[in-house]
């Protein structure tokens, strides 16, 4: 299962500085009025070996009347819930306040390793103000400066001690395909109509589903794993926002998996919790199939589901080479479709192609169609080759990499993606230096 740190606190200590430190790039917006960060933020991040995600949770405001804080305190309490281990970050500079206080009563009860981290801390003659922080009863207090780095790597060196080393995967090599999505878009019930049996428990109640189970499936000449975030949650405790539970799901499911089957409920629509799960694989560089479920109960005309398509495409863009199935798993209606085309999904994720053959291919594609000049500078590629990882990623060797620009990238990742066909996996391009 993989590691989860989340980053708590309140508004404005800094949070998502010391997340950008931590995945080493700036994916949080990051302004100095507070509550920037309204939306959950995940990347990951690895140290002294071990890899581990990290959830960027807003400001944790308690007792604030406004629905806004109420939806952070929320989340950050989702965050806290589900996380291997705590960062309580305050601000060092400014010292308690009511609200640290409050987000500390709180951690106090969590249960989980919680390490409280003093931010702003820029030079050691500071440390000594951060000693009031003891107060809080959470142990050792690491007084840090998420805009220069210091103090980071002394916290991170103890923090991930409380991680635990990824484990050897089976080398069965067999597919490992996660059943992802919105809750209560049928899931589970996938499951149970492949297996026959009500091995994951099913329930009306939006966000039963608590934690991932693996299924091996092996009947009709597939033999892989299923990856369900599934498991009974006692309705009275289903309060949570449900949009950012699933997405806390799903992204244990999908670091685990080769392919994700997306789930999207065509009554509903493909929405925006729908793209936040697919960005999550596609970041993750898994194959994806999405599965439109429910397909039965729409009133359907000749191009009923062309137009559904369509619209897929046009919110997942500029990844749109994905396969769509319109399925029913009540009438369990290309639900082994789904299967087919996922393992067809899994094979094209391995595909090895050789330097020579990918230099017969691609150069003459390049020469017909050689990247944009820049200031004057003549970009001459020299060739082409797969890297030796677990998705289709290549590295176009050439004289001035900087120079080529992202929609060149995507020209040549479509043209790869079409000679040896790519549906539904990332494919990643690379131009490096020769």
């Amino acid at each position: 299962m993989p590691n989860m740190l989340a980053i708590v606190g309140r508004p404005n200590v800094g949070k998502s500085t010391l997340f950008n430190r931590l995945i080493g790039n700036r994916q949080a917006i990051v302004h100095e009025s507070s509550g920037v960060t309204r939306d959950r933020h995940y990347g990951q991040s690895e140290w002294n070996g071990i890899t581990f995600s990290v959830i960027d949770t807003g400001g944790y405001v308690v007792g604030s009347e406004d629905v806004f804080e109420e939806e952070i305190r929320k989340q950050a309490a989702l965050a806290i819930e589900e996380a291997d281990v705590i960062l309580f970050v305050v601000d060092g500079r400014e010292g308690i306040t009511g609200m640290d206080q409050d987000v500390a009563g709180i951690l106090r009860k969590s249960k989980k390793p919680v390490f409280l981290a003093a931010n702003k801390i820029d030079n050691p003659g500071s440390y000594l103000q951060t000693t009031e922080f003891y107060r809080f009863g959470l142990g050792e207090v690491w007084p840090v400066s998420a805009v220069n780095g210091q103090g980071t790597g002394d916290l991170l060196d103890e923090l991930v001690k409380h991680f635990t080393p990824e484990a050897p995967v089976i080398d069965d090599d067999l597919p490992r395909f996660a059943v992802v999505g919105r809750p209560n878009v049928g899931k589970s019930s996938f499951i149970n109509a492949l297996i026959g049996t009500d091995r994951n428990i099913v329930t009306p109640v939006a966000g039963t589903t608590r934690d991932t189970i693996d299924t091996r499936y092996n009947s009709f000449g597939f033999d892989f794993y299923l990856v369900d975030t599934a498991g009974l949650r006692r309705k009275a405790k289903v309060k949570e926002d449900i949009e950012f539970y699933s997405v806390m799901r799903s992204i244990r499911a999908i670091e685990t998996a080769d392919v994700c089957l997306l789930m999207v409920d065509a009554q509903q629509g493909f929405e925006a919790q729908d793209i936040n799960i697919f960005h999550l694989a596609e970041k993750n560089n898994k194959g994806i199939v999405i599965l439109v479920n429910k397909w039965d109960l729409i009133e359907k005309g000749s191009n009923t589901h062309l137009a559904f398509e369509r619209q897929i495409r046009e919110r997942t863009a500029p990844f749109t080479d994905i396969p769509v199935l319109f399925t029913s798993v009540i009438n369990k209606q290309r639900i082994h479709k789904a299967l087919e085309t996922a393992s067809k999904v899994f094979q094209q994720r391995k595909l090895k192609i050789s330097t020579a053959q990918l230099n017969k291919d691609v150069l003459p594609i390049i020469e017909k169609n050689p990247p944009p000049a820049w200031k004057g500078k003549y970009v001459k590629v020299k060739y082409i080759t797969q890297l030796p990882l677990a998705y289709p990623a290549f590295a176009v060797f050439c004289n001035f990499p900087k120079y080529v620009k992202d929609p060149y990238k995507r020209f040549l990742e479509n043209r790869i993606r079409e000679l040896y066909d790519f549906t539904g996996v990332p494919v990643q391009v690379y131009f490096r230096e020769k």
